[in-house]
């Protein structure tokens, strides 16, 4: 102990310490939650050691709260700007973020501190790849209205090799017979013909630019829907799903409430699928955006290499365009709202001002659109800084403004892993669900989705647990720079 220093400051160093350790285990099993709460506890003894903020940064970061990450990651470099996991820490946030600039930045000074660091060099390359080539994405779309894909794809002449008898579209036609042998060729890991695949691509751009921001359908008294939150590429227990569920069709309606693809390895075949089930049954299966239908995402979190590993760069731009135009929210009766992140960051927003959305874009970094892909729910009254980093957390008070402006009675949303597989909060007025059980292979949730009959519209939970897939990891196809060590 330094010379006159109380023993009551060395024992709260002493117990921040046992506490940091005990976080460090929790961790280590993948509790995140308990992580980030013992940290937290650290942190209220001593807040001013570096390394508790950069491994909190990290226990966020495993949770995706990619906002709080990136404050705790800032803060560690205040206190030590020494501290080289805490430029690290930061330089991952903005990168899930698709802050890449900022990331390079922080890269860059890591790089400069550890010339030898392999790891760092390759992160510090890759990263500023990217910065160039948004640069030149940039330039070349101020330099022309951008040209659809479509008028550059000759489909007609792409020949269907001998040796292939995988599914085949009849006349350039999705049938159920199609899509029956799609999902066996599927189980059996094996790839759909690319001509089939850009002739999806092609018809459900077609439908989905028909239709509007908000979809609104009427659900008759003895209707049941079936609505599924994020699948996240885990093509296996979608099929699970379908098992215990029933096959999509006109009787058996659902809603896919976003997040198809990333994180899990089987992006392709669950978007494929889903939207194989759109073209067959364009009024009763619907498909809604999430925040991972987008393009920064995508080139993160693994969808991008997954499309050129399975088939083509172009086919990506392709999926990108098909993206923009999927719906941001559907109504029910009038009564129910569904949409993938949640409410507003401001007072006063209507369904009519959802209609008048125009989405065909990526979308932008705040307002209504953004809102309805990426806020959150809170226990708490009122708004405050969203934990991802964008948009805005809401509280019940918020919810009920809405609903009674909206002549609503609830909301559905999905955008976050429930351990139960859904949750329902603000006084049963929002309610998430989350359809991808054990998500990523570790968060060991069940997965859940939802029965609503027109009759009452009360909710219905269904849960299930993960099932087998082929051992093909997820994050397979993620980019590199997302690949962090512990602590």
């Amino acid at each position: 102990m330094a010379e006159g220093e109380p023993a009551g400051a060395a024992g709260c160093l002493e117990k921040a310490e046992a506490l940091k350790s005990q976080a460090n285990e929790y961790f280590k099993v993948k509790d995140y939650e308990n992580a980030v709460k013992f940290y937290s506890d650290a942190i209220e003894l001593n807040p001013d050691n570096a390394v508790y903020y950069g491994n909190r940064s990290l226990a966020y970061l495993r949770t995706e709260c990619y906002g709080y990450a990136l404050s705790d990651a800032t803060k560690a470099i205040e206190l030590d700007k020494k501290y080289i996991k805490g430029y690290y820490r930061r330089a991952t946030s903005n990168m899930a973020l698709g802050k890449f600039k900022a990331a390079l930045r922080d890269y860059e000074t890591v790089v400069k501190v550890k010339p030898n660091d392999k790891d760092a060099k390759l992160k510090y390359q890759e990263c500023n790849k990217i910065v160039k080539q948004k640069a030149f994405e940039r330039a070349i779309a101020s330099d022309e209205h951008k040209r659809s894909v479509v008028d550059s794809l000759d489909i007609e002449s792409m020949t269907i090799e001998d040796e292939y008898i995988g599914p085949k579209m009849e006349d350039g036609k999705v049938t159920v017979q199609f899509m029956t042998d799609l999902m066996q060729w599927y189980k059996d890991q094996k790839k759909l013909h690319r001509k089939f695949a850009y002739q999806i691509l092609v018809q459900t751009k077609e439908i989905l630019a028909k239709l509007p921001s908000l979809v609104e359908t009427v659900l008759e008294e003895k209707d049941k829907i079936t609505i599924c939150g994020d699948t996240h590429g885990q093509f296996y227990d979608m099929m699970n799903i379908f098992d215990l569920n029933g096959l999509p069709s006109e009787n058996n309606p659902y809603i896919f409430n976003g997040d198809f693809v990333d994180r899990g390895s089987f992006s392709v075949e669950v978007i494929l699928t889903l939207f194989g089930f759109k073209l067959l049954y364009p009024t009763h299966f619907h498909l809604l955006r999430g925040n991972h239908e987008t393009d920064n995402m995508n080139q993160i979190y693994g969808f991008e290499g997954e499309v050129k590993a399975k088939y083509t760069a172009q086919m990506f731009e392709l999926f990108s365009e098909v993206f923009q135009w999927l719906p941001l929210a559907h109504c029910i009766n009038g009564k129910v709202l569904i949409m993938h992140g949640g409410l507003f960051s401001e007072d006063g927003i209507t369904l009519e001002d959802i209609r008048k959305i125009d989405r065909n874009r990526q979308p932008p970094d705040s307002g209504p659109m953004c809102d309805l892909l990426w806020s959150d729910p809170q226990p708490q009254n009122g708004r405050s800084v969203s934990k991802r980093g964008v948009s805005c957390q809401f509280g019940p008070d918020v919810t009920n403004k809405f609903l009674e402006e909206n002549h609503l009675d609830y909301i559905i949303r999905s955008h976050e892993v429930k351990p139960e597989g859904y949750e329902v909060t603000h006084n049963g007025k929002c309610i998430t669900v989350f359809s991808a059980p054990n998500y990523c292979d570790q968060m060991g949730n069940k997965g859940a989705y939802i029965h609503l009959r027109g009759s009452d519209l009360k909710p219905q939970f269904h849960q299930f647990p993960a099932v087998p897939h082929p051992n093909v990891k997820p994050m397979a196809y993620a980019n590199s720079l997302l690949q962090m060590g512990m602590m």
